[in-house]
């Protein structure tokens, strides 16, 4: 996981802090990740748990009404990824105030998930 994150080393903490984190949430076994599946690859698995934990995270997701129409649920997460990867570009390339009102930041601190916004 922490090979995947590939913080700058401005927040190398921030990195080693969430890397914790993800592992935790994606290890137990019934937690339904396919951080645990052997199927895929290692790399691939990282960036699921990490994509997975900033979804419950950093985002209102669990808070969502997702319409049932097919292919929705996963429109959803497919924006909601995207986001969570840009987030983790500015911590990639060490932009100086990444931390400024950054939902990963407020998740990292114990912070809500912001409210639902879809």
């Amino acid at each position: 996981v922490l090979d995947f994150l590939d913080f700058h080393e401005r927040y190398a903490g921030i990195a080693r802090r969430m890397a914790v984190a993800v592992a935790e949430h994606a290890t137990p076994v019934g937690s339904g990740t396919v951080a645990r599946t052997s199927r895929i690859p290692i790399g691939q698995r990282a960036e699921s748990a990490v994509i997975a934990w900033m979804r419950h995270q950093t985002t209102a997701y669990d808070q969502m009404s997702i319409a049932r129409a097919k292919g929705r649920r996963r429109e959803v997460r497919r924006q909601l990824a995207a986001e969570s990867r840009k987030v983790l570009r500015n911590y990639r390339q060490g932009t100086p105030d990444a931390l400024r009102g950054c939902p990963l930041a407020r998740a990292l601190r114990g912070g809500p998930p912001p409210s639902a916004s879809f």
